[in-house]
C-alpha cells in the first residue's frame, strides 16, 4: 500500500508543491544570512549586474529537490537515487566553495567526480545510440566515455549560461517539464517526482530571482551545478527509456535528438563558446562575452526581456522536435543546428549593425556642426582686419 502512494500520481503533486514551498520560505532566510556573511556576487566589467547579489540560491534549490525526492520517492523502487543524492551532495559542496573560493580546476575534479558515481554506482548511462550513424547498442567503454562527455557538457552549459537572470532557471523549468511529463504519462512516477522536486523549486526560485526586489538571489554554483546534473540524468533515462517502442504508451522516436532539442541552449552555446575560445588560443574555461545572452544585453534588452527571447526560441525548437520526432535523428539534428546557429548569429549581426549606425549619425552630426561654424569664421578675421586698419589711419592723421 505505502508502495503504491509513493508511486503514483499524487506523489508527484506532493514533491512539486513541497519543493515549491521550501524554496519559498527557506529563500529569505538564506539572503538574510547571506547579507550578514556578505556572501555576494559582486558586480564586474563582465557582470550583468548593477549592485551586489546574495549568491547561495543552490542551497534552497539542494534542499528542495533532495527532501522532496527523498519522501515522495520509495527507495526501494529506484535504487539508483540513492547514489543520485550522492554525487548531488559533492557537486553542491564542490559548488559551495567555487562560489566563495574560485578554483576552477577543482571544480571540474568534482564534476568528474560526481559523473564516475552516476555512471559506476548508479548505472545511469548511454547504452544505446537508436540507431544514429548506423550506432545501436555501446560496448561499456564506448558507453562510459558518451555519459562522461554529455554529464560534463550538460553540467557546464548550464553553468555557463547562469549569466543573467531567469536563464538558468528557466531552462531547467522548461526540460524538466518536458522530461517529467514523458516519465508522468508512461508511469515512471520516480523520475517524475525528480522532475516535479526540480520544476517546483525552480519556479519558486525564478520568482526570487527575476522579480525579487528585497530577497533578490542568484543560485550561484551551488545551484547551477546541480540544475545541471539533475537535467543530464533526466536526459539519460529519456533516451534510455526510448529503445524499445514496445515498453512504453508514449514512445518518442529519435530521442537523442530530440533531448538534444530540448536541452539547445546551454549545449549549443557552450559548444559554441569553447570552439571560439580555443580557435583564439585561449582556454575554453576562461571567461569572457561570447554567449548569446551577453549578445541581447548589448543589444538593448534587459534581463528579462532576454531571458524570454532565449526560452521562446528554445520552447519553439523542442516544439519541432518532438512534433516531428519520426523524422529520424539526422534530419532533426541537421534543424536544431540550423536553427541554433542561426540564433547565435543573428544578434552579432544586430549588434554590427547597430555600431555602423551609431558611427554614421555621429559623422552626420559631426559634418553638420563643422558646416554651422564655418561661415562665422572669416566675418571675425574680417572685422579684425577692418579695426585694425581704422586704427593705423588715424595714428597716421596729424592733430590740429
Amino acid at each position: 500500500m505505502v508502495s503504491m502512494f509513493f508511486n503514483s500520481p499524487f506523489a508527484v503533486l506532493l514533491a512539486f508543491i513541497a519543493a515549491f514551498a521550501i524554496v519559498y520560505t527557506a529563500t529569505p532566510t538564506i539572503v538574510f544570512v547571506a547579507d550578514a556573511k556578505k556572501l555576494y556576487d559582486v558586480p564586474g566589467k563582465r557582470k550583468a549586474h548593477k549592485k551586489s547579489v546574495p549568491i547561495l540560491g543552490g542551497i534552497a534549490i539542494f534542499s528542495a529537490v533532495l527532501i522532496s525526492c527523498g519522501i515522495f520517492s520509495k527507495s526501494s523502487l529506484y535504487p539508483e537515487f540513492y547514489y543520485v543524492a550522492i554525487a548531488s551532495i559533492v557537486l553542491f559542496f564542490v559548488g559551495l566553495k567555487d562560489d566563495i573560493i574560485i578554483a576552477p580546476l577543482k571544480k571540474l575534479i568534482g564534476q568528474i567526480f560526481a559523473s564516475l558515481i552516476i555512471i559506476v554506482l548508479a548505472d545511469l548511462r548511454f547504452t544505446n545510440l537508436h540507431g544514429f550513424l548506423g550506432i545501436h547498442h555501446l560496448i561499456y567503454p564506448y558507453s562510459f566515455i558518451l555519459t562522461m562527455f554529455v554529464l560534463i557538457v550538460i553540467i557546464n552549459g548550464v553553468n555557463l549560461i547562469d549569466g543573467i537572470d531567469g536563464l538558468a532557471s528557466g531552462v531547467g523549468i522548461l526540460a524538466s517539464l518536458i522530461f517529467g511529463t514523458f516519465f508522468y504519462l508512461n508511469g515512471n512516477y520516480g523520475y517524475a517526482v525528480l522532475a516535479a522536486s526540480l520544476l517546483g523549486s525552480l519556479i519558486s526560485f525564478f520568482g526570487f530571482n527575476v522579480f525579487g526586489k528585497k530577497n533578490k538571489i542568484f543560485m550561484g554554483d551551488s545551484g547551477s551545478l546541480l540544475v545541471g546534473l539533475f537535467l543530464a540524468i533526466l536526459a539519460i533515462k529519456f533516451n534510455e527509456m526510448n529503445i524499445n517502442p514496445g515498453d512504453l504508451k508514449f514512445f518518442v522516436h529519435s530521442a537523442p535528438a530530440v533531448s538534444f532539442g530540448i536541452l539547445i541552449i546551454p549545449l549549443f552555446d557552450t559548444l559554441r563558446v569553447f570552439t571560439i575560445r580555443i580557435l583564439s588560443g585561449k582556454s575554453p574555461f576562461s571567461a569572457d562575452s561570447n554567449h548569446v545572452h551577453h549578445k541581447l544585453l548589448a543589444l538593448g534588452f534587459s534581463h528579462l526581456k532576454a531571458t524570454l527571447i532565449i526560452l521562446a526560441v528554445n520552447a519553439f525548437i523542442s516544439g519541432i522536435v518532438i512534433y516531428y520526432n519520426v523524422v529520424g535523428i539526422v534530419k532533426l539534428m541537421f534543424f536544431i543546428f540550423l536553427m541554433a546557429s542561426l540564433f547565435s548569429i543573428l544578434p552579432e549581426l544586430l549588434y554590427k549593425r547597430k555600431n555602423r549606425d551609431i558611427v554614421v549619425v555621429m559623422t552626420w552630426f559631426r559634418h553638420r556642426f563643422r558646416v554651422n561654424k564655418a561661415p562665422a569664421e572669416p566675418k571675425v578675421k574680417k572685422n579684425n582686419t577692418i579695426i585694425k586698419q581704422i586704427s593705423v589711419h588715424n595714428e597716421r592723421v596729424p592733430s590740429n
